[in-house]
Formats: C-alpha cells, sequence, structure tokens
C-alpha cells in the first residue's frame, strides 16, 4: 500500500541438472531419490519437495507425528555437488519455502556447484501451520488471543520450540545423506541458525548470521540494546547529512519537541494511502515510538523522521502523520490475507513464548505471573526510567505487543523453561560470519557482537548505513551478498571493505509546505530562470524522490502524494517506472510526468511537466543512485526561462 497524509512465490530458473545420489535424470522423471528419500517433482523450474513424519514429541509422552516439509534444488552444472546450501528464514512465523526466491537470489552465483535445501519449521507453512484462527484474524495481538492459542494447543503448546525445529533439520539432512551444509539464517533464522549448529556441530560447515539475535545476553528478556540503537540509527544519519547536520542538537534533540507536544496534546488523525482508502488513528506519544522503534519502513523513517518531527513542532503535521500510518500498516506480524500459511501467527507466538527469556517466571499460573510483572515493571520504573529513552517504559509498553514483547507471554500457558540451550554443548569452532547493519534497531550491531563472540572462528561485518538484513534482496547494497557467497564457498570472507562504501541515507533537508522556504537549485551555464524558479527546482526533486521512496519500500501500485496528486509504480528491471498524476510534495507545486528509477545503482531520469504560480513548465532530471553525495541536474523551461541547475540529489 502506498501512502500520503492529510493533515486532519515461483522461483528462478536454472539449468536442469543431474543431482548428486538422484537416481534418474530429473527432466525426465516426476520422482527424484536423495538419499532414503523419493522427492517429488512440484514445480519448474526444477524443484522437489517431499514431508519428512516426524514425531511431534520426541519424548512421547504427547502422542502423533508432524510432517515437516521441505524443497531440495540440485546444483546446476555436472559432477557432484561441492555441498549443499540451507537458508533458514525470519519470523518466527513464516514459512521458510515463502522466501525460496529471496535465497536462490542469495545463492544464484554458488548454486551450479552446490545443492539448495530449504525447510518449513514445525508449525509453519506446509510442515502443518498453526492456525488459531482468532489470533490469525485478529487486527492486533492481545494477551488474551496470545493466551487462547496457546490453550487451544493443549498438551502440544511447548513443542514448537527452536530446538525441536533444529532437530527437525538435522533429520532430513541424516535422510537425504547429506554432508556438512553451509547454514544462512536472517533474523530470527539466525536464531534457529545458532540453535542447530549448537546441537549438530558436526553437520555445520559454514555458518552466516545476517541481522543476528544472541542466544544470551545480560538483561535480554528488557531489550535493553534496542533504544540505544534507535537513538544510534537517527543520530548517526543525521550527523551525515548536510542539512540535518546543520540543525543544532543531535537528531533526537530535534524530534524531542514533536513528542513532549504528543505527550500534550493526542488527537485524532485521518491519513490517505492507496485508492484514497483514509487510515484513522491517534497520533500520540506512542505512535511515534511504533514509527521510530520499529524501524517500518526502514529507509523512508531513517530519511524522514528528523524532518518531519521539526515540521511537525513548526505546525505542519502532514508527514510525520504519514509516517506513523505507514508504519502502522507496516509493522503488525499479521499476513493481509490471514492465512496460516503464509504467516502462522500461532507460531510466532508459541516461539517465542518458549525460547527467549520473559522478565516473569513463564512455570507460574499466568494470575502469578501477571503479579510478578508489575512488580518488575514498577521496579525497573524506579530504578531504570530511561530504558527505551526518549520514551518512557509506559509509552512503550502500549506498542504492539510483538514490538514491545514485556507483556506478550503473560497468558500463554504455564511451562518448564523452553529446552533451547541449556545443557547443550558448547559453542561450535565452525567459521562464523555475523552481519549487521549499523542502523539496524531490531537486530542492533551490539546484538551481532553478542553473537560472534561466544563462537572461536567467528568474524562480525557491519554494513555502514543499512537496516535489518542485508544479504537478500532488497537490502541498501550488494556487499553482504558478495561476502556471503565467498563465506559459504571459501570460508574467509575476503575483501570486506565494501561494507563501508554504502552511501549515508540522504535525509529531507526539510518539509516545507511552499517552495520559497528551500533552498534553490544552483544555476549552471545558460541558466535563466530567477532564484523562484530554481526553488521549483528544488520542488521537482524533492517530489520525485518522496515518491521513489514509497515504491522501494511498498513495491507496485497507486499510491498518493505527500499533499495531494497520485502516482503509479510499476515494475522495470530492478527498479520501477513511475507516474506522476499532479503530486504535491508542497502545497504550491504539482509534478506530473514519468520517471525512471533504475533501483540501488544506476541513473535515474525525470520527464516532468511542473505548475506552479507563474512558473509553469518542464524539466528532465537525472542523477547517480548508490554513490555518495550524488549531484542531480535539471534541464527544462519554468515560465518563459530557460533553466540549467544543479543541486544536491534528494
Amino acid at each position: 500500500m502506498l501512502l500520503g497524509a492529510t493533515a486532519g512465490t515461483a522461483v528462478p530458473g536454472a539449468a536442469a541438472p543431474m543431482a548428486a545420489g538422484a537416481a534418474t535424470p530429473m527432466a525426465a522423471a516426476a520422482t527424484l531419490t536423495v538419499g532414503s528419500m523419493t522427492l517429488r517433482h512440484c514445480g519448474a523450474p526444477p524443484v522437489w519437495c517431499a514431508t519428512l513424519a516426524r514425531p511431534l514429541d520426541p519424548s512421547g509422552t504427547v502422542p502423533g507425528m508432524i510432517s515437516v516439509y521441505f524443497e531440495y534444488y540440485p546444483h546446476a552444472g555436472g559432477g557432484p555437488a561441492a555441498g549443499t546450501l540451507v537458508g533458514a528464514t525470519g519470523g518466527p512465523g513464516y514459512p521458510t519455502t515463502g522466501s525460496a526466491d529471496e535465497y536462490l537470489a542469495l545463492f544464484a552465483p554458488l548454486r551450479a556447484r552446490y545443492d539448495v535445501l530449504l525447510m518449513d519449521y514445525r508449525g509453519s507453512g506446509h510442515s502443518a501451520a498453526i492456525d488459531c484462527r482468532e489470533l490469525q484474524n485478529a487486527p492486533q495481538l492481545t494477551e488474551a488471543n496470545i493466551g487462547a492459542c496457546g490453550r487451544s494447543l493443549g498438551r502440544a503448546a511447548p513443542l514448537y520450540s527452536t530446538t525441536l525445529a533444529a532437530d527437525d533439520l538435522a533429520a532430513i539432512l541424516d535422510a537425504l545423506a547429506v554432508g556438512r551444509i553451509g547454514l544462512y539464517g536472517e533474523s530470527y533464522g539466525s536464531y534457529f541458525a545458532q540453535v542447530f549448529a549448537r546441537r549438530h556441530a558436526d553437520k555445520v560447515r559454514a555458518l552466516v548470521l545476517d541481522g543476528a539475535y544472541p542466544l544470551d545476553r545480560p538483561d535480554y528478556a528488557w531489550y535493553t540494546h534496542y533504544a540505544p540503537a534507535m537513538r544510534d540509527k537517527f543520530n548517526i544519519s543525521c550527523a551525515r547529512a548536510p542539512g540535518c547536520r546543520a540543525v543544532p542538537g543531535s537528531s533526537i534533540e530535534h524530534i524531542t519537541p514533536a513528542l513532549e507536544w504528543l505527550r500534550r496534546n493526542p488527537f485524532a488523525a485521518k491519513v490517505r494511502y492507496g485508492d484514497d482508502q483514509v487510515m484513522t488513528f491517534t497520533a500520540d506519544a506512542t505512535q511515534l515510538a511504533i514509527t521510530m522503534f520499529a524501524g517500518y519502513p526502514a529507509y523512508a523513517t531513517v530519511r524522514e523522521v528528523d524532518a518531519a518531527a521539526r515540521a511537525f513542532a513548526g505546525g505542519d503535521r502532514v508527514p510525520l502523520l504519514r509516517l506513523m500510518a505507514e508504519t502502522r500498516l507496516s509493522t503488525p506480524s499479521v499476513d493481509p490475507t490471514h492465512s496460516a500459511l503464509e504467516f502462522s501467527a500461532g507460531l510466532e507466538m508459541a516461539v517465542l513464548c518458549l525460547d527467549p527469556p520473559q522478565i516473569f517466571d513463564m512455570r507460574l499460573p499466568p494470575a502469578e505471573r501477571r503479579v510478578q510483572r508489575d512488580r518488575l515493571i514498577a521496579e525497573r520504573k524506579r530504578t531504570a526510567p530511561d530504558t527505551y529513552a526518549p520514551f518512557t517504559i509506559d509509552e512503550f509498553r502500549r506498542m504492539p505487543l510483538d514490538y514491545s514483547y514485556l507483556d506478550q507471554c503473560v497468558d500463554w500457558p504455564s511451562s518448564a523453561a523452553a529446552p533451547l540451550v541449556s545443557g547443550a554443548p558448547p559453542y561450535p569452532s565452525m567459521p562464523v560470519l555475523v552481519i549487521s547493519g549499523e542502523l539496524d534497531s531490531n537486530t542492533t550491531v551490539a546484538d551481532g557482537a553478542a553473537a560472534a563472540a561466544p563462537y572461536s572462528h567467528a568474524r562480525h561485518v557491519v554494513i555502514a548505513n543499512s537496516f535489518h538484513v542485508n544479504a537478500l534482496p532488497g537490502a541498501r547494497s550488494e556487499c553482504a551478498a558478495v561476502l556471503v557467497r565467498r563465506f559459504m564457498d571459501t570460508l574467509s570472507v575476503g575483501d570486506e571493505r565494501c561494507a563501508a562504501a554504502v552511501p549515508p541515507v540522504d535525509l529531507v533537508p526539510r518539509f516545507a509546505r511552499s517552495a520559497r522556504e528551500l533552498t534553490a537549485a544552483v544555476a549552471s551555464a545558460g541558466n535563466q530562470a530567477d532564484q523562484e524558479a530554481l526553488r521549483i527546482v528544488t520542488v521537482a526533486l524533492l517530489s520525485c524522490q518522496d515518491v521513489i521512496v514509497r515504491a522501494r519500500e511498498y513495491g507496485a501500485g497507486r499510491g498518493v502524494g505527500l499533499r495531494g496528486g497520485h502516482f503509479l509504480a510499476a515494475e522495470a528491471g530492478e527498479g520501477y517506472r513511475l507516474t506522476l498524476e499532479e503530486v504535491r510534495w508542497t502545497e504550491d507545486v504539482s509534478v506530473s510526468g514519468q520517471l525512471d528509477w533504475p533501483g540501488r545503482q544506476g541513473i535515474v531520469h525525470g520527464h516532468l511537466v511542473l505548475h506552479a504560480p507563474r512558473a509553469d513548465g518542464t524539466l528532465e532530471l537525472s542523477w547517480p543512485e548508490g554513490v555518495s553525495e550524488p549531484r542531480a541536474t535539471a534541464r527544462g523551461t519554468l515560465g518563459d526561462r530557460v533553466v540549467v541547475a544543479q543541486a544536491p540529489a534528494p
């Protein structure tokens, strides 16, 4: 969905291979034998699928079996495979095979020599997805519907832990007679990958953790790294952006006046999005906390919150309300289809209430647990009130439960401590690569360092100016993907200078209601336009980038301009062709025409028609993407004057 505000998975192709251990060529057979398993042909281009029956409860206390689904992609070249690469998706709640296209894209340069294996965790996707209807259909998580889901699972509630999912993968590897694997885990998948590596170290050749959660750390249950990383992502980004850096104080200091106003004056807000749908919500301190903590939409949030908060404090509500609305659409851990096959809210809660530590004792009955929780939170308010600064603990707790964490499991059925890593072997010594995004406030740089620390052969690489999960398509650069492929193949990271070369986020210098509030573009040789017209050039550039940001965050579709108009985003190669229809970034200038955005590398081209007081005209705009301090050029006419100008790219 693409938004604006008002004030009030088939997989990529591969050549048909002969799999290691295959009984017959896949082009001529509907089945494929690998190890002791017979796989069925389940898609073109070639993908082979099967399920492995596993005990629901390995101890035998709870009877029954669960079918664990996986997909197998044999290497495309001749001869035996060099190894097997395994992807583990984030969530929890998502099926790994639902992101097959992303993992195949990451592994694509290695596919000629490596097989690929993807498994849906038990309770997700085609591995008997947990489907708690009330929870699955709820507009948001509540303590009550989470608890009801847990109770509906009965004695099976403790049987969806990461531990048992890791053992499922080990059993599949044994059945396929697969040797040591290269294991890539992103976000929650990094947690799963670490549990697997500790329990089955003999099966792992190389371990990659992208956006890593550590298995343990001091004060884990309070998520104490969360707020410092959130503050850092805004302060660091501001310090690297000339327009923001010129404003006295840190970014958090820029934002604080808007926060304080919202605390005193919460109000009902309306925001337009998509095909002129309207979202209503209460704009308050917690809505701002959601926008800043959740980090979605990641790029737009960092790019715009500082300037939007300054505009809000100056009386212009529109930019900040739009960001709040975008975050509300982006943050709930739900699939819009409410299909448990696409995302299982029940599995999400089963894992989160079994595996990570809670501030309360999960062995207590829920009523006693709530008493303990309230006592501990009251104590925290006294001893560490700035845990989530600049927000209060209460403002933090009022965020959605899948982002505030503290209360989500208070009604989940009582259970003993989750059988995650207690009693597991020491951290193994295989080569480990940990990747963190410098601006990731979900799995922070500190989390990445904590995840890497216990491994004797770990390398922690921080990707500058980047967000959550960096090796998959959609990241700000190709750097992490290059490092992951090299590491999986050679067990060495090699030259990692690209990690420091990702350009800073181009922050909006300021939001403006009229062109006269903005800095004019700089005239070049041949320019005849005056300063008023050159300010309109600046409006055109900022209008274009505003639309590009919405397309890159939300994909193809129809959206609305910040202050009016519409645009249509259509996929074009790795980027988008954007059609603007009287888009208004300021109130006094409308922008129409075509805009071609090539993706994270290449040249942006715009062919625009502008309407502004005394300055109607046309402009041709261009600037490079993916470089530091890019410059934009503008040529055309505004009014009766020739425009030839340059400006910082938006």
